[in-house]
């Protein structure tokens, strides 16, 4: 088994209508074994920014505390927030840094731009950033999220409508891969709120 599915995960990203969604399932296992259902794999950088991180467990909390350190240091530096694009270098830049001893964790990011552009990527251990029109996935998952997604998206979504395409693959995509699921969360971001719903998913 590869240290990448060590713990099993599924994360999802995709645009909307001057909204952007992000999604990851809720569990933490050590390969088979399920330990808890209600891992947090996805984190608030700013309020219209969402960072989400699959991968080993250690890493992922490692990271974290990284991006936040790095992120506030940014803050009083520039005295302003940080945009999507400009935080993308900053998570891409730290994981290069790293490459001959890297992370194993692929980040994804979903934010909107000042200008409600949404904004969405995804990188591999060393830092390469993809940035697609549509969506970005990650995880033990990933190929069974594409699948999905390839069948439910459609291009400039309602925040509503953005939420229940999301959601179906998510819950769909999860139930056939056996290292990820129980349950997930999904942030819906748009310029004046962030809507955010935990979905019940199959528990066995």
């Amino acid at each position: 088994m590869s240290i990448m599915d060590y713990n099993g995960s599924a994360i999802i990203a995709m645009k909307g209508k001057n909204c952007v969604a992000i999604a990851a399932d809720r569990r933490f296992g050590v390969q088979a074994m399920t330990l808890a259902t209600n891992f947090q794999k996805i984190f608030p950088i700013t309020d219209h920014l969402y960072l989400g991180l699959p991968g080993l467990a250690t890493d992922v909390q490692t990271l974290h505390e990284r991006f936040r350190m790095k992120v506030n240091m940014y803050h009083l530096r520039e005295e302003r927030e940080i945009t999507p694009s400009t935080f993308a270098s900053l998570v891409a830049s730290t994981l290069y840094e790293r490459r001959f001893g890297s992370y194993f964790a692929e980040p994804l990011i979903a934010g909107l731009e000042k200008d409600g552009t949404p904004y969405i990527c995804s990188m591999d251990l060393i830092g390469c950033v993809t940035t697609p029109g549509d969506f970005v996935v990650a995880g033990t998952a990933s190929n069974q999220l594409y699948g999905m997604a390839e069948s439910l998206y459609e291009p400039n979504l309602e925040p509503e409508d953005l939420f229940e395409t999301i959601s179906q693959v998510l819950l769909n995509a999860v139930d056939r891969d056996a290292i990820s699921g129980w349950g997930g969360i999904v942030h819906v971001i748009t310029l004046d709120k962030v809507i955010t719903r935990t979905l019940k998913g199959r528990m066995d």
